[in-house]
């Protein structure tokens, strides 16, 4: 029974571990780029768009599709390192495992 209580509480620690650090995430900031450089966007650890910068000679009016783009390539850039950086936080307390719902 004891070796049940002491097992319960460092579930219980680890619980509270993994929640400071979903926590940590949401003030962690992730840029991604693209167009080398003209066109970047920040997110959070938790993937939410912070902030959008187009240099001005990313903007083309005959080439919309390009900035549309380069858009689209920086945010799937923020958001593949935001995941990276949270596997990497969360791998401290899941062995690597991948729990499915947990990040």
């Amino acid at each position: 029974m004891n070796n049940m209580n002491q097992m319960m509480k460092q579930v219980k620690k680890m619980q509270e571990q993994m929640m400071k650090a979903q926590e940590e995430l949401a003030e962690k900031t992730i840029e991604g780029t693209a167009g080398g450089g003209v066109v970047s966007v920040q997110v959070n650890g938790h993937k939410k768009l912070l902030n959008v910068t187009i240099k001005p000679e990313a903007v083309d009016p005959d080439d919309i599709e390009m900035l549309q783009d380069l858009i689209l390539t920086a945010v799937n850039d923020a958001i593949t390192k935001a995941d990276e950086l949270a596997n990497k936080d969360m791998s401290k307390f899941t062995g690597g495992m991948k729990i499915p719902g947990l990040f």
